[in-house]
């Protein structure tokens, strides 16, 4: 995987000028773009789209303090329509516009060019099993979300805290496979899974076919599969988030699995009254890479 993301660097270092095809480049590396979308966000702490618009803006404003050509030409070679619209992503990066950066040379912010590198980790072994399952159904109720990275989510805090105590023991009562228990189901993610982009996060439990759900119950059916179950203990959401990130810069580059389109699944076992530490599981949609 390591070796997959310096190749994908590589590749947006030559495509600076014009659009990365990253579906077909994750083709050609043995891996698929919902996977190296994920591991690249996980390991460099922003999306790759984030990363490639830094980085051309950097190439791009030595052409535009150098004083080569037109402030337009140098839009259109980067890829934007208009001056106006390369003035926005330029001001976005350096905080400052193309023509006043070229009137007085700065300040101007630099992204590096990234490397990626396998560091020794793991000292603590991760609990882990592979689970394969058959078809079943999430059932449960659902809202449109912002992601949020770290920290509480106050969006599904809210929701949650919506439903009456009465609701939560209909749900149990309802549920009748794996993943056991309430379960917090997030789908529907932006591929780079930046932060403040929405998600659809459903609240329920995972049912077969023979649970007859009431109407007015959200469904989200879910295809036949092998997924990776992680279990963590401790502070909540704080040990939940860092197994999440342990599963991309530990778990994933160390087996030979990869991420597949599907729900995240998080599996609450047992929990604090007040939810400040909590037992759960944690459940990915995997295949083999």
């Amino acid at each position: 995987m390591i070796t997959s993301l310096n190749r994908l660097v590589d590749l947006v270092e030559e495509h600076l000028t014009e659009e990365l095809d990253v579906a077909r480049a994750a083709s050609a590396l043995g891996t698929t773009e919902h996977h190296l979308r994920r591991m690249f966000s996980s390991l460099a702490g922003m999306p790759l789209s984030e990363y490639v618009r830094r980085r051309r803006m950097t190439v791009a404003a030595a052409e535009v303090v150098d004083g080569r050509g037109d402030l337009l030409g140098i839009a259109v070679r980067y890829g934007y329509g208009s001056a106006e619209a390369f003035g926005r992503a330029f001001r976005a990066v350096h905080g400052t516009g193309p023509g006043q950066a070229r009137r007085t040379g700065g300040p101007l912010r630099s992204q590096p060019r990234l490397r990626f590198r396998l560091t020794v980790e793991g000292a603590l072994p991760m609990d882990v099993r592979l689970a394969s399952r058959p078809a079943f159904r999430l059932v449960g109720h659902a809202a449109r979300v912002p992601l949020v990275h770290e920290g509480v989510n106050p969006a599904i805090q809210r929701h949650v805290a919506s439903l009456p105590p009465e609701e939560h023991a209909r749900l149990r009562a309802l549920g009748d496979t794996e993943p056991h228990g309430l379960l917090a189901v997030s789908t529907d993610l932006d591929p780079d899974r930046r932060e403040g982009t929405e998600l659809t996060y459903l609240h329920g439990v995972a049912v077969t076919d023979a649970v007859e759900v009431p109407a007015d119950l959200d469904v989200l059916p879910v295809p036949a599969g092998t997924w990776a179950v992680f279990r963590a203990a401790g502070a909540y959401p704080q040990t939940l988030q860092a197994v999440w990130a342990a599963t991309a810069t530990e778990w994933f580059p160390s087996n030979p699995w990869r991420l597949r389109p599907g729900p995240e699944v998080v599996a609450v076992l047992d929990r604090a009254e007040d939810f400040s530490t909590a037992t759960v599981e944690l459940w990915l949609p995997v295949e083999a890479g």
